[in-house]
């Protein structure tokens, strides 16, 4: 395995995910990082943001929109994607770990893991729909 060189740009991108929730674009993360350092071109940001995710240090998120997102989130959680605003937000779902064993009793293979996206209105975009009557 060939050792990688340390960069300031991946820890500055690596960072600065690490402190985000809402799953930002690769477009939000160049334009976010590009504050503290103004020299980084987006070829720079996607090229990290793909070594990242590859390496497993982030997560690359494709929730059926057709855009990435990225999580500095990597330890085993779910996500909701609003189906009105588009918002993607972290759930903390106990117990989930037996659909692994309930795919693997009829597949001849190895299940290593599984993704799983909900589906619906946020908070804020139910609020909005409610029937005031």
């Amino acid at each position: 395995m060939t050792a990688r060189r340390h960069s300031r740009q991946r820890e500055l991108i690596k960072s600065f995910l690490e402190t985000r929730k809402d799953h930002p674009t690769a477009d939000t993360v160049y334009r976010n990082v590009r504050n503290q350092n103004p020299r980084i071109s987006l070829g720079t940001v996607y090229r990290n943001l793909t070594l990242l995710a590859e390496e497993g240090e982030i997560r690359r998120l494709n929730v059926g929109d057709g855009v990435d997102r990225f999580d500095g989130d990597v330890s085993p959680h779910y996500h909701f994607v609003c189906q009105k605003c588009g918002q993607v937000l972290d759930l903390q779902i106990e117990g989930m770990e037996e659909i692994d064993y309930a795919a693997s009793e009829n597949f001849h293979g190895r299940i290593a893991g599984h993704v799983t996206y909900f589906y619906g209105l946020c908070g804020s975009c139910a609020d909005q729909t409610e029937d005031p009557s």
